[in-house]
């Protein structure tokens, strides 16, 4: 146990890390695609997380966005911070209920578009007080 050299990641869990960080060595062989990886794992807050305080996760519960590669039992990653804008996929708030809808803006009205012909779309004025619109989804986790 004297002789033994004890290596510890260097990864320490924070944004300041780059995978230049990591000490290499000369070898010789094909080394593996995950190599480059291997002493730092990939972090999915990291990834698909850019603001963390304003970013919420949702569990889709209907088959309303199915079209748009959205199915039953899906995560949905949801940033409150980015404005919602014409033919984002956003979470709104309707009446109490979330539906998760696409968002269509023309000149003088909005529409909640379904991507599922089940569902019907939902015309709203621009001054319609019932809908509030809470989130744009910003990644979708599918379940297999």
């Amino acid at each position: 146990m004297d002789n033994e050299t004890f290596y510890r990641a260097k990864y320490d869990g924070s944004k300041k890390f780059h995978q230049h960080d990591i000490q290499t060595a000369n070898a010789t062989g094909f080394g593996a695609a995950a190599d480059d990886y291997m002493e730092r794992g990939i972090d999915l807050n990291e990834q698909l997380i850019k603001n963390k305080p304003a970013t919420f996760f949702f569990r889709m519960n209907s088959d309303a966005m199915i079209g748009a590669g959205i199915h039953i039992g899906d995560t949905l990653i949801v940033d409150r911070s980015i404005k919602p804008t014409n033919g984002k996929v956003i979470v709104a708030i309707m009446e109490g209920e979330l539906l998760v809808r696409r968002l269509q803006k023309n000149i003088n009205s909005v529409t909640l578009i379904s991507e599922n012909k089940k569902f019907r779309d939902i015309p709203l004025s621009v001054f319609d007080d019932r809908t509030n619109v809470w989130g744009v989804v910003t990644y979708v986790i599918h379940t297999p």
